[in-house]
């Protein structure tokens, strides 16, 4: 009697505890997805996977593939770690981010910092060990770029946008450099591509939270968001240069007619929105100008690829 009766006892004391450290676990687990963004990184890993497949034709192999992937998924986990957590104090006085790890106290710093550390050094040695050299430090230079140049900048100008794009093209590119081909103008075409697209994106997202941007002290506005349709502007401006730039890949024999009757379709729509968030500067049309930004990407690429081994077969 006395056993059982201990034994139940036991079982009723740490039944409490095994749940608590189940909870605990998840909401770390938790923490650190967040730390992750997986949604940006599912973006990052499709368009990667376009340059692969783009430039290795017929020849490609899922076994490089996924190692590039996984290298570069780990390398873009550290430039997000590392970026909450230079931006810890800003993201405290955003109503969209105060409530991520770092503002709200559930992760340290320290445990952020050095997760980072640790996954962008692990993803830059598989990319060289698995892929090859010349993504590695490509991939490297591109989380370099984003953490200590556009990460920085976005306190002090608006010009820090236009740097941020040159990491925010670069996963194509590295896709490209992973297939093992030459950086030619078929690659630059697509680094191009992603490089305009961002701008209408950006401009969008900083305007719907423009107040809580400059609370938080962070400069992404042209002219502070103060002068009177300059952002509609640049954002016209962005996608009308789009237009050309994204029929290029049929230029250079990448792709064929199907692709590039859509593409103009895609761009002209993305400078439709463009246009009309310009005349009208509403809630509205920025939210439609980000929508639209959202579904003509992975669209465009869809495309593309298909279209390319259409080509091939």
């Amino acid at each position: 009697m006395r056993s059982a009766t201990s034994v139940a006892t036991c079982e009723t004391t740490t039944a409490p505890l095994i749940v608590a450290a189940r909870t605990q676990l998840a909401s770390r687990v938790a923490d650190y997805l967040q730390i992750v963004k997986p949604r940006i990184s599912v973006m990052v890993l499709i368009t990667v996977a376009a340059g692969f497949g783009l430039a290795s034709g017929e020849g490609w192999q899922l076994a490089k593939l996924l190692h590039a992937m996984l290298g570069i998924a780990l390398v873009a986990t550290a430039s997000s770690a590392f970026n909450q957590a230079l931006e810890r104090e800003s993201d405290g006085f955003m109503r969209r981010t105060k409530n991520r790890p770092l503002p709200s106290g559930r992760l340290s710093t320290t445990e952020v910092v050095l997760f980072g550390l640790g996954t962008g050094v692990c993803g830059a040695i598989w990319l060289a060990a698995f892929v090859n050299p010349v993504t590695s430090m490509l991939t490297a230079l591109t989380l370099a770029l984003y953490v200590g140049a556009y990460t920085p900048l976005k306190r002090r100008t608006s010009f820090g946008v236009v740097i941020g794009a040159i990491p925010g093209a670069m996963p194509p590119v590295l896709g490209w450099t992973a297939a093992g081909a030459p950086l030619d103008l078929s690659a630059f075409s697509l680094f191009a591509i992603l490089f305009l697209w961002q701008f209408p994106h950006f401009l969008a997202i900083a305007w719907i939270y423009r107040d809580e941007y400059a609370r938080a002290g962070l400069k992404m506005l042209p002219a502070g968001g103060t002068a009177r349709y300059l952002t509609g502007i640049l954002a016209v401006g962005y996608a009308l240069a789009l237009v050309p730039l994204s029929l290029c890949p049929a230029a250079t024999g990448m792709a064929g007619n199907v692709y590039l009757f859509v593409a103009l379709v895609l761009s002209v729509a993305y400078l439709v929105a463009a246009s009309r968030f310009a005349l009208q500067e509403s809630l509205r049309s920025a939210r439609v100008l980000l929508w639209t930004s959202l579904l003509y990407l992975p669209a465009l690429l869809v495309v593309l690829v298909w279209d390319h081994f259409r080509l091939l077969s």
